[in-house]
C-alpha cells in the first residue's frame, strides 16, 4: 500500500502536481517545502578593509596603505608650495632631491666599498666610474664636515639653515645646488682658478731663461711665449720638455713655495698650508688624477656621458660650462694622450698642463 502511494508521488511529481486527498499542491510547491533551510546572509562590513586596523590585518598592506595616503598629502602640500610660493618650491624640491641623491651615493659608496675589502683591491684598480664617485664623495663629505660640527650645539641648527640658505656655494655640497646655481658657482669656482694661471705661465718663462741647455730653454720659451698670445700648445711640444719637470727646475720638489700655492688653487686645494703639506697634498691629488685618466682611457672617452665628459674637463683645470660636449671630448682626447704618457717622476707637468692646454682652448677663457 504504501509503495502504490510512493509511486503515485513520483508519478504526480512527474505530471506537475501531486493530490493529497481533497488538497492538490504543485510540484514545485512541494520541493521548496522539502528543502533544506538556507543559512542566514553573513554581516559585510561596510568599511574598507585597508581602514580597520584589526590585529588581524596584513602589516604589509597596512603600511602600504599608510605610505600611499602619505604620498598623496605630499603631493597635495608640493602642489599648493609650487602654486603660492614657487621660489621657496624651488629650494624645497632641490633639498629633497639633494637628500634622495646623496643617500642613494652613500648607499653604492658602501657597496663599492665593500667589494674593495672582499676582492682585497686599492683605489687605483677600481674602473673609472666607481673611482670618480669615490673621489667626488670624499669631497663632499670634507665640505660637509664643518655644518655638521656647527650644527650640533642645541639650537644651533636653525642657524645652520640661515647661513646655508645665504651662503650656498661655501657651505652647500653640489647636491644642494640648482641647476642655475650650479652653472653660476662653477663659473665662479674656475674664475677663481683663472687668477692665478698667468702667474704660473709668466713663473715658467722666467725660469726658462736661465736654463743651461740651449735646445730646451728654446722649446720651453717657445712653449711659453705660444700660450702667453693666445694660442693653444700641441701635446707633443709638451712632451718635448718633460725632462724638465722631473727634476730641476720644475720638479714637483723643486718648485717655489708660490709656485706650489699657486698649483694648489688650481686643483681647489688650499693654499694656507706649510710647504711640506703642500708639496705632499699636490702630488697625492696629481696621483690620484692620473690614476683616474688611466681608468678612462681603458673605459674610453666615447663612452662617457656628456656630464661625465664636461665633469672631467672641469676637475682637470677647463671651464666646460663654456663648450659643447664634443669639444669637451676633444680637449679630453689631448689630455689623456698627455697625462698616460707621463712617469710619476714627471708629475709636475701635469699639474702645469692644466693651466697650458686650458688657457686658450676655443672659449674657455672667456
Amino acid at each position: 500500500m504504501a509503495l502504490s502511494r510512493l509511486g503515485c508521488c513520483r508519478g504526480g511529481l512527474r505530471g506537475g502536481l501531486l493530490s493529497l486527498g481533497p488538497v492538490t499542491i504543485p510540484a514545485t510547491g512541494l520541493r521548496r517545502l522539502l528543502r533544506a533551510p538556507e543559512p542566514a546572509p553573513v554581516f559585510r562590513a561596510l568599511r574598507h578593509p585597508a581602514c580597520c586596523l584589526s590585529t588581524k590585518t596584513n602589516p604589509k598592506a597596512l603600511l602600504a596603505a599608510v605610505v600611499s595616503q602619505f604620498k598623496y598629502a605630499n603631493g597635495k602640500y608640493e602642489s599648493f608650495l609650487e602654486r603660492t610660493f614657487p621660489s621657496f618650491y624651488v629650494l624645497y624640491s632641490t633639498f629633497l632631491k639633494g637628500f634622495r641623491t646623496l643617500f642613494s651615493e652613500a648607499k653604492e659608496i658602501r657597496r663599492i666599498k665593500l667589494n674593495m675589502s672582499l676582492q682585497k683591491i686599492d683605489f687605483h684598480q677600481l674602473p673609472y666610474r666607481e673611482m670618480e664617485r669615490l673621489r667626488q664623495f670624499r669631497r663632499d663629505m670634507i665640505k660637509a664636515i664643518p655644518i655638521g660640527l656647527l650644527s650640533l650645539p642645541p639650537l644651533a641648527n636653525y642657524l645652520v639653515f640661515v647661513l646655508m640658505y645665504l651662503f650656498p656655494r661655501q657651505l652647500l655640497i653640489r647636491h644642494f645646488w640648482t641647476p642655475k646655481q650650479h652653472v653660476e658657482f662653477l663659473n665662479i669656482y674656475h674664475g677663481m682658478r683663472l687668477e692665478v694661471y698667468p702667474e704660473i705661465i709668466d713663473g715658467l718663462e722666467q725660469v726658462t731663461r736661465f736654463l743651461a741647455n740651449q735646445q730646451l730653454r728654446d722649446q720651453m720659451q717657445e712653449l711659453c711665449t705660444k700660450v702667453q698670445s693666445g694660442s693653444h700648445p700641441e701635446v707633443a711640444k709638451l712632451l718635448a720638455v718633460r725632462s724638465l719637470f722631473s727634476g730641476h727646475p720644475f720638479g714637483l720638489q723643486r718648485l717655489r713655495v708660490w709656485q706650489v700655492k699657486a698649483l694648489s688653487r688650481v686643483l681647489f686645494l688650499t693654499p694656507h698650508l706649510p710647504t711640506i703639506f703642500l708639496r705632499y697634498r699636490l702630488r697625492s691629488h696629481l696621483m690620484e688624477l692620473q690614476h683616474l685618466d688611466q681608468a678612462m682611457l681603458k673605459l674610453g672617452v666615447s663612452d662617457l656621458s656628456d656630464e661625465e665628459v664636461k665633469v672631467a674637463c672641469y676637475i682637470r683645470g677647463l671651464n666646460s660650462t663654456l663648450l659643447s660636449p664634443s669639444e669637451c671630448q676633444n680637449w679630453l682626447k689631448q689630455w689623456l694622450k698627455l697625462s698616460c704618457e707621463l712617469k710619476d717622476s714627471e708629475i709636475s707637468l701635469l699639474a702645469h698642463s692644466m693651466v697650458l692646454l686650458s688657457t686658450n682652448y676655443l672659449g674657455a677663457k672667456e
